[in-house]
């Protein structure tokens, strides 16, 4: 990395400080002094690194209960950003209040209805708190902690009970203790040329691409894929609006040759059409736990 590299980078996150998009950016940058950049946003997250070319951005891409975030991987295509690399966590949810309350004392419990539902067997055992869905999981301990809120609980990361102040009643009240999530660090092209890890130590890619719509068109791409023995560890396909029956597919790749992988996306590229490389990066096999 050049000098530049070692200034505070700037990180966009969807969500407020404390969100585990924020937590997973400091994981993945540990040992570097980083800016979150909070966005209201998907959209509004792509739109601030569209404005600003020395910000990277982290975005979640897939959940292993929730599935793949279908609409992030086509805000990836539509823009100009390039996968520098990837994260993976499991996601662990606390209950927290203002200092001195109880759990007899709460009487309701906040957060965004994927987060209170993946604890729903948790909040079961106490009726008495009732659950109200909001915008964001920090952001409902933020307006605990900014309001005062007596008799409120959020549902929410470790971090942000921490950021904002407040007492942890319980910690890991997910029903689902294997739920992971993958997100996705990116950035602008020439950033992400800086950021990109020498040649030899790539081992990833993602890529995408719209087939003509004929017999065998996606089996032919996949031989020739394991030909150059280049594995495929995922793939989604979404259908393209105003084309019937016509489809684009997402393709997560891992290979152990970058010379091989590169044979192989010109040796299906013929055959393919639209066919963009979104990133090529350094798979990260370990899973940290976020709280």
């Amino acid at each position: 990395m050049t000098e530049n590299n070692q200034q505070k980078l700037k990180v966009a996150i969807q969500g407020v400080a404390g969100c585990f998009h924020d937590a997973a950016a400091r994981q993945f940058f540990e040992g570097r002094e980083i800016e979150t950049v909070p966005c209201e946003s998907f959209h509004s997250l792509f739109d601030a690194l569209s404005m600003d070319a020395s910000m990277v951005g982290i975005v979640a891409i897939e959940n292993t209960i929730a599935g793949s975030l279908l609409a992030n991987h086509e805000l990836l295509r539509q823009s100009n950003q390039t996968i520098v690399g990837e994260h993976s966590v499991r996601i662990s949810h606390v209950l927290c209040a203002l200092p001195g309350e109880t759990i007899d004392s709460i009487s309701e419990v906040n957060s965004h209805p994927m987060a209170l539902m993946q604890c729903e067997q948790y909040l079961r055992h106490y009726p008495h708190m009732r659950m109200v869905e909001k915008f964001d999981t920090a952001g409902s301990a933020e307006e605990i902690a900014r309001d005062k809120l007596s008799g409120h609980a959020a549902v929410c990361g470790e971090l942000a009970a921490r950021l904002y102040g407040l007492e942890i009643l319980q910690r890991g009240i997910e029903t689902n203790k294997r739920n992971y999530t993958r997100f996705l660090i990116i950035a602008d092209p020439l950033l992400a040329t800086e950021m990109k890890p020498r040649e030899e130590l790539l081992d990833k890619a993602s890529i995408v691409f719209t087939l003509p719509h004929s017999h065998g068109a996606l089996s032919k791409v996949l031989t020739i894929l394991s030909f150059y023995d280049v594995n495929l560890t995922k793939i989604q396909s979404l259908p393209i609006i105003g084309r019937e029956w016509e489809y684009r597919f997402y393709v997560d790749l891992t290979f152990s040759s970058y010379v091989r992988y590169r044979q192989s996306i010109e040796a299906v590229r013929p055959l393919t059409n639209e066919l963009r490389i979104l990133g090529e990066y350094v798979e990260r096999v370990g899973v940290n736990t976020m709280s």
